[in-house]
């Protein structure tokens, strides 16, 4: 049996880099999944790409989600009712504007689009996952959203509006995971530091200072995989972790313990067949 077997999971985001990943993981590991993205078009592609990679999966579907409506995230977790009932969600979908900036240069309405997306689609998820556990009378559940180690520690390169709603991702997960512990219901974050994706390389470019700048604060010497943040949450999702709730737990290579990084070249990212598959 997998780690997932006989679990129903939801997740948001999952067209591309952490969601994706995940929705492999989760497949592989015998869940069935439902993909919740914006884009049509992405959505397509990720599934065939599951589908590709994990052609034994019992159940992969998607659909469209803007998780700042709630209507939209509503029927994304009762779709799950026909399945038997939502057991685990991952609330993963979030953006960090161009224009997110200081205190004094973020637009206000680059602010409101950053708190709708990344604090109310994260509530949103909550509370109707919740509604859905208790709906088909669950004695557990999982419920897993993505913050990151900007909630943790401070940057000189601002994205205010994506911090301070980072920063609500944990204290939301803390409080939901101590109002629902006596139901079983457990709620854990993930911090994620910077990673290896297509969008954050682009952004870098051939900026060897920017990157630089970025780098040296791992220990390893590199960035992160999103498969790396994956494995992380199939843990989390996973009765494994049963005991784990209220957690904030941060995956970054021991970046927000560093004080004084190594020197020498970088470590070697591991690698074993899933990581393999998945990065291909």
């Amino acid at each position: 049996m997998g780690r997932l077997e006989g679990k129903n999971a939801l997740i948001t985001g999952a067209a591309g880099g952490i969601g994706l990943e995940t929705s492999i993981l989760f497949a592989k590991e015998g869940a069935s999944v439902l993909m919740a993205d914006i884009s049509e078009e992405a959505l397509s592609r990720a599934l065939a790409k599951v589908k590709q990679l994990v052609p034994t999966a019992p159940r992969v579907e998607t659909i469209l989600c803007d998780v700042s409506k709630e209507s939209q995230v509503q029927a994304a977790v009762e779709h799950l009712d026909s399945w038997g009932g939502l057991d685990v969600i991952f609330n993963n979908a979030g953006i960090m504007h161009a224009r997110d900036d200081d205190a004094i240069n973020t637009p206000e309405e680059i602010w409101d689009l950053t708190q709708n997306i990344n604090v109310k689609g994260v509530w949103f998820g909550c509370k109707h996952a919740v509604l859905a556990l208790r709906r088909h009378k669950k004695t557990k559940g999982s419920i897993i959203n993505t913050a990151s180690v900007v909630a943790l520690v401070g940057s000189a390169t601002p994205q205010l509006a994506y911090t301070a709603s980072k920063g609500a991702v944990l204290a939301l997960t803390r409080e939901l995971a101590i109002v629902h512990a006596r139901e079983g219901y457990r709620f854990n974050s993930l911090c994620p530091a910077p990673l290896n994706t297509p969008l954050l390389q682009d952004w870098l470019g051939d900026d060897k200072a920017k990157r630089l700048r970025r780098e040296v604060h791992f220990p390893t010497g590199r960035f992160g995989e999103a498969v790396e943040q994956a494995w992380a949450v199939v843990f989390l999702a996973s009765d494994e972790s049963s005991f784990m709730n209220g957690h904030d737990l941060a995956v970054d290579g021991g970046m927000t313990k560093a004080y004084v990084t190594p020197e020498g070249p970088a470590a070697p990212a591991p690698v074993n067949n899933a990581l393999k598959e998945s990065l291909e």
